[in-house]
């Protein structure tokens, strides 16, 4: 065969990719359900063995496709609930239709591993059986993607189940390439898992091993909530020294100034200390307690 045979050849197997794609993204679109984001969503519009015979052996592109949907379906509920979205329960968000979206793209495409990453890192806040089925999926698939054991440990972590979470742990140490400190955090699961320490440990290693910017952003955020926990824990020692000094709790952060700077927190012109995020705590005279501020961008669960 000749190079302009070849190239004839190469130019018609990417047009019958390219058609088969669009009229399978057609076909999806005619028998697709308007997708009301107030009442319940209805099922799938069309199943993974569908799309795969309709693909006509372009998985690839019809996997790409599902996870496109994905994100677009997920980034439509946000949007449109924006005013009241809590990023650690998604449930409100009524996202049915997000696990079966995941799950036809890893079907289409059992080695296209974002869509089981986003899985593992989303879908606990909605459905965390489905995270857990989905991810497993994708080691089952992706046997040397020790990422998703990673991934699959911390989810059973959330879960408290840190039998499970050792055990996940203990697996992926195994994989070739995989991260040295599997090893110890199968031995600290199993030791200590609900811990701040372990937490703190499971995070600054997912931020510092993961390309992908949300699971960064969620393990920045977390760390962010484990200092607050901490530095509220002080906050307290030096509210509760304050109240058996002089018999009250402090009506205001001045009255405690010095121990503050003491302890080197950082202070805002009223004197009162910031939290990680930059906003300052609040003081409940009251229960002579320490809380968030409404400005805070620190998780609260």
């Amino acid at each position: 065969m000749n190079d302009r045979a070849k190239t004839l050849t190469l130019g018609f197997v990417i047009a019958i990719g390219v058609i088969a794609t669009v009229a399978l993204a057609r076909f999806v679109d005619a028998r697709r359900p308007e997708l009301n984001l107030v009442v319940a969503d209805e099922h799938l519009y069309l199943k993974a063995k569908t799309a795969r015979r309709l693909s006509l052996g372009f998985n690839g592109l019809a996997a790409d496709w599902y996870w496109m949907r994905s994100l677009q379906y997920v980034g439509g509920k946000l949007l449109a609930h924006s005013d009241r979205v809590e990023l650690n329960d998604l449930s409100q968000l009524n996202m049915k239709l997000l696990a079966p979206l995941l799950d036809n793209a890893t079907t289409l495409d059992p080695e296209f591993l974002d869509p089981y990453e986003y899985a593992a890192v989303v879908l606990p806040a909605i459905d965390v059986q489905e995270a857990i089925r989905i991810t497993r999926k994708g080691i089952d698939a992706n046997p040397n993607a020790w990422r998703l054991h990673q991934h699959l440990g911390y989810i059973y972590w959330q879960q408290q189940d840190y039998a499970a979470a050792a055990e996940v742990y203990g697996q992926g140490a195994q994989i070739p390439g995989a991260p040295y400190w599997f090893q110890a955090m199968k031995a600290r699961m199993a030791a200590q898992g609900g811990s701040r320490a372990t937490a703190r440990e499971i995070y600054t290693h997912m931020y510092e091993q993961s390309a992908d910017d949300s699971v960064k952003d969620m393990a920045r955020r977390r760390l962010m909530q484990l200092d607050s926990w901490d530095e509220r824990d002080a906050l307290r020692k030096v509210l509760s020294a304050q109240q058996t000094r002089t018999g009250r709790c402090p009506a205001n952060w001045r009255e405690v100034e010095q121990m503050l700077r003491a302890m080197r927190a950082p202070l805002d012109a009223s004197g009162a200390p910031l939290d990680p995020s930059g906003a300052p705590y609040v003081l409940q005279s009251a229960k002579c307690e320490v809380e968030l501020g409404p400005n805070s961008d620190i998780i609260v669960k």
